[in-house]
């Protein structure tokens, strides 16, 4: 029962986060505007539970793992703000695609960082993903070259990378407490951008305030604790490949509710993408879990 339990909330945070691109095209602001208090929401309803549970606090033990959940932090409030600007530039479901081309980036340069062995997975996972993104972005492409979109999709995947690599290094700083300071940390690198671009003033129109508070305590702040209270109870195995159920949901809903329809090239694309990336995590989990069991 309790693993059961922890499928259906790790199911329903990645349907919560497949689904931010479609609440935030109700929302009528920038895209730094919304992640802006996206973050403040979420971190404020996180940092309820947080006080609520009673959860103990490591940072001051720990303050290198602490700078590494700093860094993430940063990196996932730029990675945001360029993946809601390509929201509305180039789609939810292409942006989404190519948001997920980050932990694809994660496992190619791991044997560097993490001294993980490459695998021919990786490889495999890695030349699949990349034939997807030019299968998915081809009309971009043959209409000009690399649009602004396309660019600020990439740069997400990029950032979110770089949030996935710092937040693996903080390995004593974990669950809640860890996504609390990210997100606060998020809210912080958001907020000075916000303010040196234009100021504190933010104009929020009437029919904003409902799919904010959506995104922002829902999406954001019971989406990260389902998210983080369910990973610890599941297989690795299952949290890699139940992952890519997030960007799959954002394609499909964007097509549902926004009217999104892919090409039948861009649907091979997608394929290649999801699959490609589902594949290479799958097999380099499996050595991973190999290898430690063969140490220990």
């Amino acid at each position: 029962m309790y693993l059961n339990s922890n499928y259906i909330k790790y199911i329903a945070a990645l349907l919560l986060f497949g689904s931010n691109g479609i609440v935030a095209s109700y929302i009528a602001l920038s895209s730094n505007e919304i992640v802006l208090l996206r973050t403040l929401t979420g971190s404020l309803f996180l940092l309820l539970i947080f006080l609520c549970l009673h959860e103990e606090v490591h940072i001051r033990r720990y303050p290198q793992d602490f700078l590494y959940i700093v860094i993430s932090g940063i990196a996932m409030g730029i990675s945001w703000m360029f993946l809601f600007e390509a929201y509305t530039r180039v789609g939810v479901g292409i942006a989404s695609l190519a948001y997920y081309c980050g932990p694809v980036i994660v496992m190619l340069v791991s044997p560097i960082i993490f001294r993980e062995k490459i695998h021919i997975s990786i490889v495999l996972g890695f030349i699949s993903v990349l034939l997807g993104m030019i299968c998915v972005n081809s009309p971009f492409i043959s209409n000009g070259g690399l649009s602004f979109g396309l660019f600020c999709g990439i740069m997400s995947a990029v950032m979110y990378a770089v949030m996935l690599i710092f937040n693996k290094k903080a390995t004593k700083i974990q669950g809640l407490e860890n996504s609390l300071f990210q997100l606060s940390t998020s809210f912080v690198a958001v907020a000075v951008f916000t303010l040196i671009t234009q100021g504190v003033a933010i104009s929020i129109p009437a029919e904003s305030i409902l799919p904010l508070i959506i995104l922002g305590v829902v999406n954001t702040g019971v989406g990260c604790y389902l998210y983080f209270s369910s990973i610890g109870g599941l297989p690795v195995q299952t949290v890699a490949i139940c992952g890519y159920l997030e960007p799959l949901s954002a394609v499909v809903l964007s097509a549902i509710v926004l009217g999104e329809c892919l090409s039948g090239i861009q649907e091979i694309g997608a394929v290649l993408i999801i699959g490609g990336a589902a594949f290479g995590e799958l097999f380099r989990s499996r050595k991973l879990i190999r290898e430690h069991n063969a140490e220990g």
